[in-house]
């Protein structure tokens, strides 16, 4: 059995002042939403707290879809890598970058500097994304939606080339006897968030994997729990579309409060068996399993979504 964690969005903190010289552009907007509340809303105790119940679970792997940062300063690099490495080595932990991450034009290739090797494939390329990593059965494929876009806005975008080179390695894995699972931020599927907050491209990727197939997407953005599916080759199969709650909010409803989720991969290709539970706060405020994810209309399931819905 094969182990593998999912958190998102946890919005390391706390936020570094700014310069007066930074808050220029969007993150003037970004500062005062962060000053009016949205600070608050991401709570760093409850972030350790979960970072240490994921530790206790030894997952063989780590993975983590984005938004390690706020505002994309300089200043918030430095708390990112050392955030990735309270997860575990490179080699252990892969990531994909956020909206939030590529706040300004700069901000994400300063922070990908930063954090590299994370956020790199086992072998080098010229292009950054797709990557590729072959951890135990499966086969990570690591997308980045992250972009700058205009105040208020939070949309991401794969773009043609990116699509096209994802597409390459996904029909390459298809012989091998690997679980396919590709990350992404935003939900990669249509109306998977709302207008100014989705991926653009979103029907061009589903049309992708509908070639190419996969058998699992994670995604974050939304900060809450969900499932979702899109086709898979030929009309004949299903892809589930997993997306998880912030690593570090304070939301009141079981979906929108800081968790994570924690896969266990058995079986083989062709008869592969996944389970998954959300790991989260209780009443009480510790982190525990609070009960499956169910993936109802793929051939490997076991049980039904309950928790993530």
């Amino acid at each position: 059995m094969f182990r593998f964690a999912h958190l998102t969005d946890p919005h390391v903190g706390p936020l570094p002042r700014p310069a007066l010289r930074h808050l220029v552009g969007k993150r003037i907007t970004g500062y005062m939403n962060w000053r009016r509340g949205r600070g608050e809303s991401h709570d760093m105790d409850l972030l350790a707290g979960l970072v240490a119940d994921l530790r206790e679970q030894a997952p063989d792997h780590v993975i983590c879809t984005g938004d390690v940062c706020n505002l994309g300063l300089a200043s918030e690099w430095p708390s990112s890598r050392l955030f990735l490495e309270g997860l575990g080595t490179p080699e252990h932990v892969s990531f994909v970058p956020g909206n939030h991450d590529a706040y300004v034009p700069k901000s994400l290739p300063g922070l990908l500097a930063a954090i590299d090797p994370y956020a790199a494939g086992d072998e080098r390329q010229l292009h950054r994304f797709p990557w590729l990593r072959r951890r135990g059965p499966l086969a990570i494929v690591g997308l980045s939606s992250a972009i700058p876009t205009a105040p208020f806005v939070a949309s991401g975008k794969l773009g043609r080339t990116q699509i096209k080179h994802a597409e390459a390695l996904l029909n390459g894995l298809a012989s091998e006897a690997l679980f396919r699972v590709v990350l992404v931020h935003h939900p990669p599927h249509v109306g998977g968030a709302q207008a100014g907050r989705n991926l653009t491209d979103a029907t061009k990727f589903e049309a992708m994997i509908a070639r190419a197939g996969a058998d699992l997407v994670l995604h974050g953005h939304n900060h809450v729990g969900s499932v979702a599916y899109i086709d898979g080759p030929d009309g004949d199969s299903t892809v589930p579309v997993i997306g998880a709650p912030s690593a570090s909010a304070r939301g009141g409803a079981l979906t929108h409060r800081a968790g994570y989720h924690l896969f266990s991969l058995g079986g083989e290709k062709g008869a592969w068996k996944l389970d998954a539970e959300l790991r989260g706060l209780d009443g009480g405020g510790r982190f525990t399993g609070l009960g499956p994810i169910l993936f109802g209309r793929q051939p490997w399931a076991r049980g039904r979504v309950r928790a993530a819905e």
